[in-house]
């Protein structure tokens, strides 16, 4: 029936996925406008520009119920595209800062207090529909609390027992309290938290 995009956290480029997928041009790019454009006249609510989109900006609607659902859902999105450009749980990282080698992985949990190691395979990101920001993650902690993320390494995997990426390793004085695997919604952001205070 109908396809509508949230503005709000889309990022508006020509080089959008969904356009590629789209089979009748309902979805484009007006050079002109330096906009998606929409014709819902064209559109046959295949769900491909949907599935395509990583952060869920894109969404189909089959009838009229469905499209007043979801057009409350973007009426009501607190969200900018400024929350979704920061560093998350299940994401690849953005910023060096939060970076380790998986080498350096002992040095870093060799402190004192409270380390989080997140393991995550680049193969295998999901990007911004299954990750949650690690400032929402860690607010409930001290301040002193160390966040780092590795890339994947197999022998760190058999080490910890881990079966799937991402992983979440949750360190205290040197030692290893708990660990976390899989990807997260932010529907699920309430679970992963209670698991990490559970460990500490």
């Amino acid at each position: 029936m109908a396809v509508l995009v949230n503005f709000k956290i889309c990022d508006n480029a020509k080089e959008c996925g969904g356009v590629a997928v789209c089979p009748t041009g309902a979805l484009s790019f007006d050079e002109e406008k330096d906009t998606l454009v929409i014709d819902n006249d064209k559109c046959v609510s295949c769900g491909a520009c949907e599935m395509e989109c990583p952060i869920g900006a894109i969404r189909v609607a089959k009838e009229q119920k469905e499209y007043d659902e979801i057009k409350k859902e973007i009426d009501d999105d607190p969200r900018t595209t400024k929350d979704l450009f920061v560093d998350r749980y299940g994401a690849a990282p953005l910023s060096e800062f939060f970076m380790c080698e998986s080498k350096d992985v002992k040095s870093k949990i060799a402190k004192e207090g409270i380390v989080l190691i997140e393991l995550y395979d680049e193969d295998k990101i999901e990007c911004l529909l299954k990750s949650i920001p690690i400032k929402e993650l860690t607010s409930n902690l001290n301040s002193d609390t160390l966040f780092y993320k590795a890339p994947y390494n197999e022998e760190l995997m058999e080490e910890y027992s881990l079966s799937q990426m991402p992983s979440l390793l949750v360190f205290k004085d040197s030692n290893l309290v708990g660990k976390i695997e899989g990807y997260y919604t932010l529907e699920n952001k309430q679970e992963i938290i209670d698991k990490i205070n559970s460990f500490i």
